[in-house]
C-alpha cells in the first residue's frame, strides 16, 4: 500500500467516516473503509484549496495604481484564457471564461505535482483515470446544459449532438501522458542522481502544461459547438 501523505492522514482523521458513509449511499464500497481518501484526492484539495487561496489574495488586493505579483499573474491567464475563448466562441465567450479557465489551472497545477514524483507518497493526481475522467464528465455536462440553453432541445438535438468519444479520449490522453512521464522520470531518478532526471523533469513540465491547454482548448471548442447560432 503506497505511503499516505500528512494531508491524507489529517483529511482522514476529519472527514474519512463522513466518506465513507456517503460512499456506501451511493452503492460505493471504500477498499479501506476508516481511511477511504486516498494521495490522489487529497493532493486534489490541496490545489483547489490553493487556487481559491490565490483568487482571494487577488480579489482582496486589486489595485489599478500598483499591481501585485498575484494580481499581474491572475491578469495574465486571464486575458489568455480570454484570447482562446473569444476567437473560438465569439461574442459572449465571457460568460464560460471562468469555467475554461479553472479547468485549465487545475488540470495544469495536478499535471505540474508529478515534478515532485521523487518523494514519498506523491503521485500525479491526472496519473490516475479517474482525474482526467471526472473533468471530461463535468465538462461534458456544462457544455451539453449551455447548447440545450441556448437551443432548447429540439434545436440543440438537430445542430449538435456533443460527442462522447472525445470524452474518452480525453480521458486516455491526459491519464496516459502523465503516467508515462512519472514512471520515465521516476526510473531515471532511481538510475541516475541528477543530471539525466533533471533533463526528464523539463519534459514532465512541458508535457504537463501541453495536455493542459489541449484539454482546456477542446473544452473551449466544443462550448463553441453548442452555443453557436450559425453552422
Amino acid at each position: 500500500m503506497q505511503e499516505s501523505l500528512a494531508l491524507t492522514r489529517l483529511l482522514n482523521q476529519l472527514f474519512g467516516p463522513m466518506v465513507a458513509a456517503a460512499m456506501r449511499v451511493v452503492g460505493l464500497h471504500p477498499a479501506h473503509p476508516a481511511t477511504p481518501i486516498d494521495n490522489t484526492f487529497a493532493l486534489e484539495f490541496l490545489v483547489v484549496f490553493g487556487l481559491i487561496v490565490f483568487f482571494l489574495i487577488v480579489r482582496l488586493t486589486l489595485s489599478v495604481e500598483k499591481p501585485n505579483p498575484a494580481q499581474q499573474v491572475a491578469e495574465m491567464i486571464h486575458e489568455f484564457t480570454g484570447s482562446q475563448a473569444e476567437s473560438v466562441i465569439g461574442h459572449g465567450y465571457e460568460r464560460f471564461q471562468a469555467f475554461v479557465t479553472c479547468v485549465g489551472l487545475f488540470i495544469v497545477l495536478n499535471n505540474l505535482i508529478g515534478l515532485l514524483i521523487g518523494f514519498p507518497g506523491v503521485e500525479t493526481p491526472t496519473g490516475n483515470p479517474s482525474v482526467p475522467l471526472g473533468i471530461a464528465v463535468l465538462t461534458f455536462l456544462y457544455y451539453n446544459y449551455h447548447g440545450l440553453r441556448v437551443h432548447g432541445p429540439i434545436g440543440y438535438a438537430k445542430q449538435f449532438a456533443g460527442p462522447i468519444w472525445w470524452m474518452l479520449s480525453l480521458t486516455i490522453r491526459l491519464y496516459a501522458n502523465m503516467l508515462a512521464s512519472d514512471m520515465l522520470t521516476l526510473a531515471f531518478f532511481s538510475l541516475i542522481p541528477l543530471l539525466v532526471p533533471t533533463a526528464f523533469l523539463g519534459l514532465h513540465f512541458a508535457v504537463a502544461l501541453i495536455q493542459a491547454y489541449v484539454f482546456m482548448l477542446l473544452s473551449i471548442i466544443y462550448l463553441g459547438l453548442a452555443v453557436s447560432e450559425e453552422h
